[in-house]
């Protein structure tokens, strides 16, 4: 089957082939570092790793830029208030932080939740702040076509002119006449209210080191120049796919196209947007209290757990978060986990040996898997691929079957590595032969109790059941038999 993916410009799945054969171009939007990162950041970082290593999967040597803004009017703000009385109103907050020191800090808290959830690092990670420069020559690009013009009222900001762009509302199907104004600067220096701004002029009271001479005036980069600046860097004019949050598609998507359309560059081929992360089906916000952090799920889970559940929805999909999120993705990891042990230990292979992409991955990745992942990346049918390969295994280890019990095992090492799942430590109560041989034991009393049941023994069924959940393990009855779980604390 041939890879499609749905791109939002054409509103529409369309068949990927990569504009220079064998490679793949991706850059999608990273942090803005203002603040500690939130889970919708990390689900947008995992379904452009599962993106990525899909591709890479298909034989693409894949080049990734994810970028970093690290100078930002909301940075600016937020080092601002460190400085007054109201300094420690969050609670990562510190005293007298300047917003060069406060931006790498909070860089550094995005890099560590990436690399605790099994995120690959991208080839580049550029900074906007080096990358001032080529702004510079962008703008003036747009200057020389028309598309641009410095603001009315001598204040040093430099505006891209919306009506002078045809296409501009393309990406988002919207009529320009029913945009609202753009809030990055005072209108009375636009043309229109609705031109956005390229170029910020310095500002009485802004710190010094926030301003960069220009043609234009001292100051710093609008938001949306600095992503067109440092994806065309990298990945030159045209480039395979540019991602990020549905949030980001107006105005900051919008805004990158005309932007970099208007002067001269192709740009990206396609646009593919990952959906929001909601909160027993309402916005998260801060405001009403029903958001969860990435560190606070942490918390509640293994870094496995919480990969798997993050990256478990179809990435264009409303990923909806319920307190019984986490326990549910749990007892899914589990049972991958226990088949992988007891498979490993009947097969010989040390547990957590994944089968690489030049390790037989190929062969041993089911076909079914293979159509759902090419089919605009539909993890939910790809897992439900696993779980059955994982069920088929289990099978196959009750029959004594070890040639099936091998294959199952090297096409769930194929699957688990390419969603990532690999690439995040297993606990190590998981990677042990002793979780293996509690897996056997409980297995056994379970087949026991199956029967019980079967005979309409209830005593022998309950005492069974009362016994394991003695020892820790609470027992599930389900459509396709009891599942098992040992009790967290």
């Amino acid at each position: 089957m041939t890879l499609r993916f749905y791109d939002t410009a054409s509103a529409e799945v369309r068949d990927f082939v990569p504009l220079e054969q064998g490679k793949a171009s991706v850059y999608y939007c990273g942090a803005t570092v203002q603040g500690m990162p939130h889970v919708g950041h990390v689900r947008s970082a995992i379904a452009f790793d599962q993106l990525t290593r899909w591709l890479e999967f298909r034989g693409l040597r894949v080049t990734v830029v994810r970028n970093v803004t690290d100078i930002d009017d909301k940075i600016l703000a937020k080092s601002e208030q460190s400085f007054g009385p109201d300094w420690a109103a969050e609670p990562t907050a510190r005293k007298d932080e300047e917003w060069w020191a406060l931006a790498y800090r909070y860089e550094q808290e995005f890099e560590n939740a990436y690399e605790s959830l099994g995120v690959q690092r991208p080839t580049y990670e550029p900074r906007a702040t080096g990358h001032i420069p080529e702004m510079h020559a962008l703008i003036q690009r747009l200057i020389d076509r028309g598309h641009a013009y410095p603001a009315l009222d001598d204040s040093g900001d430099v505006y891209f002119d919306v009506r002078s762009w045809s296409k501009y509302g393309s990406l988002t199907r919207q009529n320009i006449d029913d945009m609202q104004g753009a809030p990055d600067a005072d209108p009375r220096g636009k043309r229109d209210a609705r031109d956005f701004a390229l170029w910020k002029g310095y500002k009485d009271g802004e710190p010094v080191t926030a301003k960069w001479e220009s043609p234009w005036g001292a100051g710093r980069p609008g938001w949306h120049l600095e992503c067109s600046a440092m994806v065309t860097k990298y990945l030159g004019t045209r480039f395979d796919i540019h991602g990020g949050g549905l949030d980001l598609r107006f105005p900051h998507h919008e805004n990158e196209m005309a932007q970099s359309q208007a002067a001269g560059d192709e740009f990206a081929n396609f646009w593919m947007h990952n959906g929001m992360v909601t909160y027993e089906g309402e916005k998260m916000s801060k405001s009403i209290g029903n958001t969860v952090s990435p560190a606070e799920m942490l918390e509640l889970a293994s870094p496995r757990v919480v990969r798997y559940y993050l990256g478990q929805a179809h990435y264009r999909s409303v990923l909806d978060y319920r307190p019984t999120s986490l326990q549910e993705a749990a007892a899914a990891v589990e049972r991958i986990d226990g088949f992988i042990a007891k498979a490993a230990a009947k097969v010989g292979q040390q547990v957590g040996e994944p089968t690489s992409y030049t390790e037989g991955a190929q062969a041993a990745m089911p076909t079914a898997f293979v159509a759902a992942m090419d089919d605009d990346l539909n993890v939910p049918q790809a897992l439900g691929v696993l779980h059955e390969t994982v069920r088929a295994g289990n099978t196959a280890l009750a029959a004594g079957d070890l040639g099936a019990v091998k294959d199952a095992l090297s096409s769930v090492h194929a699957m688990t590595n390419v969603l990532g799942l690999d690439s995040v430590k297993r606990p190590e109560a998981v990677q042990s032969r002793e979780h293996a041989a509690l897996e056997i034991l409980v297995e056994a009393q379970l087949e026991a109790r199956a029967a019980a049941r079967a005979n309409k023994d209830w005593a022998a069924s309950d005492a069974i059941r009362d016994t394991l959940a003695a020892a820790g393990v609470v027992v599930e009855d389900g459509a396709e038999g009891a599942t098992w779980s040992l009790k967290r604390d």
